[in-house]
């Protein structure tokens, strides 16, 4: 079985970790023995149950990027000169 990264596990609500946590011990079980026709199955239900902590782990990059660009806009602006 192929585990998510930290980083996904960590966007998972509790509901989502538990199930992930269940899923993969089931599936671990089945490869163990050697029925890695049932083990894809399961494997296919973590990529499905995840995939809403890695949207949420790309909209945080996203947000990070723009206030970056934010950041970087407001130290861009010119200072005026007084005379």
């Amino acid at each position: 079985m192929r585990h998510c990264s930290v980083q996904v596990r960590g966007l998972l609500t509790r509901d989502e970790l538990d199930r992930y946590n269940a899923l993969m011990e089931v599936g671990s079980y089945l490869e163990s023995q050697t029925r890695y026709d049932l083990a894809y199955t399961v494997q296919h239900e973590v990529d499905l149950l995840i995939m809403p902590a890695i949207e949420r782990l790309k909209e945080k990059s996203r947000q990070r990027d723009r206030d970056t660009a934010a950041y970087l806009a407001e130290k861009q602006v010119p200072e005026t000169d007084e005379d």
